[in-house]
């Protein structure tokens, strides 16, 4: 991560849902968006880097046989982890990325509202990384805010910029409004309904 741990150390200190993930309309729609964006109904291994207090993990949670989430925040780590301990097929670590990037392969990598904490250098590095993730198959779903974050290096049209530019996968999802973009990469460009045989 670009930005100090300090402040989202900081963002938790007082409060264990600082996004109000759990109480917004904005936030709770925008889950039930990204979960309906998902090409497939359940993967076998998903990875959610930025996991925040595991409020997306949760949901991502039954749509796997594994996942791993990570946090740079040790407060966030065991919000998520108490989130998830119903799920023993989940695991949360503490990792701050580009460095502590998993050795894993996934089909899912979930990179929600994480990528303008980076910087366009950390930002490239982790996608690569993301590439050397992903199974043959793999996808990898991006969200994020639209508007400035003060403090961030960079914003969500530069950060999605960036992945069309260092991810050589084909493009299988746009979702575009005025407060965020969600775009979903994939190994395997077919429609959903051509996978279905339906075209």
């Amino acid at each position: 991560m670009s930005v100090d741990d300090r402040y989202f150390d900081g963002l938790y200190s007082a409060n264990d849902d600082p996004w109000a993930f759990r109480e917004r309309w904005y936030e709770q729609r925008k889950r039930a968006i990204t979960l309906a964006a998902l090409p497939k109904a359940h993967y076998r291994t998903i990875f959610e880097p930025g996991c925040a207090n595991g409020e997306l993990s949760a949901e991502l949670a039954g749509r796997c046989d594994r996942l791993l989430c990570c946090d740079t925040a040790s407060a966030a780590v065991t919000l998520a982890r108490t989130r998830l301990s119903l799920f023993d097929h989940a695991q949360v670590r503490q990792s701050r990325l580009p460095g502590d990037w998993p050795e894993e392969k996934f089909d899912l990598i979930v990179f929600s509202e994480i990528g303008y904490y980076l910087n366009a250098q950390d930002l490239t590095e982790v996608i690569r990384r993301i590439s050397e993730s992903l199974t043959a198959d793999g996808q990898l779903l991006a969200c994020h805010w639209r508007p400035p974050i003060d403090g961030c290096p960079l914003n969500a049209r530069q950060v999605h910029d960036l992945i069309h530019e260092h991810l050589p996968l084909p493009r299988v999802a746009l979702h575009q409004e005025a407060d965020f973009i969600l775009e979903v990469w994939s190994r395997e460009p077919r429609s959903v309904a051509a996978l279905e045989g339906l075209r």
